[in-house]
């Protein structure tokens, strides 16, 4: 007899159960200008059965990093892929752009059924929180490059905005407001060094967290990604938002000069919220530097809203309707385009006062 690929360690049938058991997760999450059906060899979109007339796509691509390592440790795979959704969707909103189809690629050494559909559900709950349809995606079965039980996620999704609301932060002036809306935790960056402070002071995922009713330290970090899509777009398609940022890698200091123009420095006061417990715990156990703090985690933040100061009232009260948190966090000064973050003593654990400054 033959070698056959089953022989090789890929699995053609268990590929095919997989794509069969997730096509009512992709019709789930169909919308206008996609049924979402899976099986052909690319994926459609009708913009104009979106409802656009001069659109400009934008596109994202993102994964989840090593807070994989622990959804496979703690065996929990049902909210990583929100977390993938949540990386690409929060980055095109900030453009202005309406999510409107994502792609994913799961790769694994060995393919687990139960575990790769477990994966593909929170995929699909991610488009549906963020109104885009899953169009498609890739399966890829490579044994020996992954260790057994080890997998890769990536995504990518495309956006849409008409070329007269697109979100370039030029509007951005001197005595703009920035608001902040709390993350729903440390969403999917810094986990390289979160899992290096677990491994340092022998933590354990299944211990329960401080003063937080019981709820583990696993539990917590695994909390998905907020998507802040559905709560934001209208307020960008009415143009009352003049720029928003998506705290991730590089946190509160690196992200919001990303989207300030020359002559605009953002002053962040950490005063003028709480540090949620696990960023607490976190900081504590790595004893990490406030200002590191602000530069590697988004530390209760997970995006930046500028807003011109009339319209500040107006604006929290529509983001507090959609269900979001939201409270003022700084101001735009004129400057050097930039970020400066800055607390008094006893703001996260420092005893005295302190910046941490980042020039664009």
């Amino acid at each position: 007899m033959g070698l056959t690929y089953k022989d090789a360690g890929v699995s053609i049938d268990a590929g095919n159960a997989l794509v069969k058991a997730i096509g009512p997760l992709a019709r789930s999450t169909a919308r206008p200008g996609a049924d979402a059906e899976l099986g052909g060899f690319g994926g459609f979109f009708d913009l104009k059965a979106a409802g656009y007339s001069d659109p400009l796509l934008v596109a994202a691509n993102d994964g989840v990093g090593t807070k994989l390592k622990l959804a496979i440790e703690t065996g929990r795979h049902d909210g990583i892929g929100i977390d993938l959704v949540a990386m690409c969707a929060n980055d095109l909103i900030v453009q202005g752009a309406e999510p409107l189809f994502f792609l994913d690629y799961y790769a694994t050494g060995k393919l687990d059924g139960e575990v790769a559909a477990t994966v593909v559900a929170s995929i699909a709950e991610g488009c549906r929180q963020a109104g885009c349809a899953l169009i498609g995606g890739e399966t890829a079965e490579m044994p020996g490059m992954y260790a057994a039980g080890d997998y890769d996620l990536a995504g990518f999704c495309v956006g849409a905005v008409e070329r007269d609301k697109v979100l370039t932060g030029s509007r951005i002036e001197p005595g703009d407001v920035i608001l902040g809306l709390a993350s729903s935790g440390v969403h999917s960056n810094g986990f390289s060094l979160v899992r290096r402070i677990i491994s340092d002071q022998g933590w354990k995922l299944e211990e329960p967290l401080p003063g937080e009713g019981g709820r583990t330290l696993g539990s917590a970090l695994l909390e998905p990604t907020k998507i802040y899509v559905r709560s934001l777009l209208p307020l960008v398609q009415e143009q009352q938002i003049k720029g928003l940022a998506h705290i991730t890698g590089g946190g509160l200091l690196e992200n919001i000069p990303r989207v300030l123009p020359k002559g605009c420095h953002a002053a962040v006061n950490v005063a003028r919220w709480e540090l949620p417990v696990i960023f607490a715990l976190l900081q504590e156990g790595g004893h990490i530097a406030s200002e590191e703090m602000a530069r590697t985690f988004n530390c209760g933040v997970g995006m930046a809203v500028i807003v011109a100061p009339e319209a500040t009232d107006s604006v929290i009260r529509a983001l507090e309707g959609a269900g979001e948190s939201a409270f003022e966090i700084g101001r735009i000064e004129g400057g050097e385009r930039g970020c400066t973050v800055h607390g008094q003593a006893a703001t996260w654990s420092s005893l005295r006062d302190w910046s941490a400054t980042h020039n664009a």
